[in-house]
């Protein structure tokens, strides 16, 4: 289906970074079980989209194309499509920029925990699990840490 430039640019106008649907919805499942947090908080590196600055944890609610889910199967599909070098160039720098604040936020020692779009609209109970044993965890053992067999402390559903 070709889009004229007219479509394309009203519906990237529409792509906001902050208080996104996914945001909003976790944001709200995280305030009814109590937990109270910051939003976009600009102190940490990346801005991460929600912290609970209690506990030492960092959430990221990334969109599946912007951050690059399933990288080498959507670079395969964004080579197909119309401006391959200026897509794939910047969700290559968005996934290098992540990687680096999540390593920041670790050495600052915050737990990270990225969600993907789709797993917070689909699983948004899933994803408030996640966080609380993230939570109890920070809570035995007296520090953020790394969740094993993750990148970098990563949680992914």
């Amino acid at each position: 289906m070709e889009r004229d430039s007219a479509t394309i640019s009203k519906n990237m106008s529409k792509i906001h970074s902050q208080d996104t649907s996914i945001e909003l919805q976790l944001r709200k499942a995280l305030w009814h079980k109590g937990y109270r947090y910051r939003k976009n908080y600009k102190a940490l590196p990346g801005s991460p989209d929600i912290v609970l600055t209690k506990y030492k944890i960092a959430i990221f609610c990334d969109s599946e194309f912007f951050h690059g889910k399933d990288w080498e199967i959507l670079k395969l599909r964004l080579e197909k499509g119309k401006n391959p070098d200026y897509w794939i160039r910047k969700i290559e720098r968005n996934r290098a920029r992540d990687w680096e604040n999540d390593r920041k936020l670790l050495f600052l020692g915050y737990t990270v925990i990225h969600f993907w779009g789709q797993d917070i609209k689909k699983h948004t109970d899933e994803c408030l699990k996640a966080i609380e044993e993230t939570i109890w965890d920070n809570k035995l053992h007296g520090s953020a840490k790394s969740i094993p067999g993750l990148p970098e402390g990563n949680i992914d559903l």
